[in-house]
């Protein structure tokens, strides 16, 4: 579930190993910001994607760059995520492998949370566009759902995910991820049409 990137911004085609160092770089810095917020060390997460600082600074020429394309990066994976499984899926089967995902997203913003923070000018320019299409995709899903007499839900869908948020947020950690994919079942059951 990983976005394509096929031209870069002056729209020349991308180099395979360009792309794939850029998504080393992606994958490595997550865990670093996750790990250590904005103290993590871009030569560290240069080091451990294994490519050097020079790539690093091609790729993303700022901090803060690189900070808002992992979390672009995740969210886009949240939203291509949606699109799958609603064209593999059953409509309620879609919405609980998404919600099970969307557990996992939220557990990187929430340990990215610092990180993210530190950005110059703030988060609600980067919140704003993600905001807008995780309502589309929620209500995609659960729109799906309830078309198919799966599901009734009489709140807006988004509450699914405000419910998740609130259960993986009660104590950060692994524990919390697990407990709030448990929780899938328990909301996927309070809506079901089917006994």
């Amino acid at each position: 579930m990983r976005l394509a990137r096929e031209e870069d911004s002056a729209g020349r085609k991308v180099r395979a190993d360009a792309e794939r160092n850029r998504e080393r770089l992606l994958q490595a810095a997550k865990i670093a910001f996750s790990a250590k917020g904005s103290a993590a060390s871009l030569e560290e997460i240069a080091r451990e994607a294994g490519v050097g600082i020079g790539t690093l600074y091609r790729h993303f020429p700022t901090r803060d760059a690189l900070i808002e394309a992992v979390y672009r990066n995740e969210a886009g994976q949240l939203f291509a995520a949606a699109e799958q499984f609603a064209a593999k899926l059953p409509p309620a089967e879609a919405l609980r492998q998404w919600l099970l995902v969307s557990v996992d997203y939220l557990a990187t913003k929430r340990g990215m949370s610092e990180a993210l923070n530190s950005l110059v000018g703030g988060t609600s320019k980067l919140y704003e566009a993600s905001s807008t299409r995780l309502k589309e995709v929620s209500a995609m899903l659960v729109g799906n759902a309830i078309a198919s007499g799966d599901i009734q839900l009489d709140t807006e869908p988004l509450d699914l995910l405000r419910a998740l948020a609130g259960v993986a947020t009660l104590s950060p950690g692994p524990s919390s991820t697990e407990a709030a994919k448990r929780f899938v079942d328990i909301l996927m059951a309070g809506i079901s049409t089917r006994t």
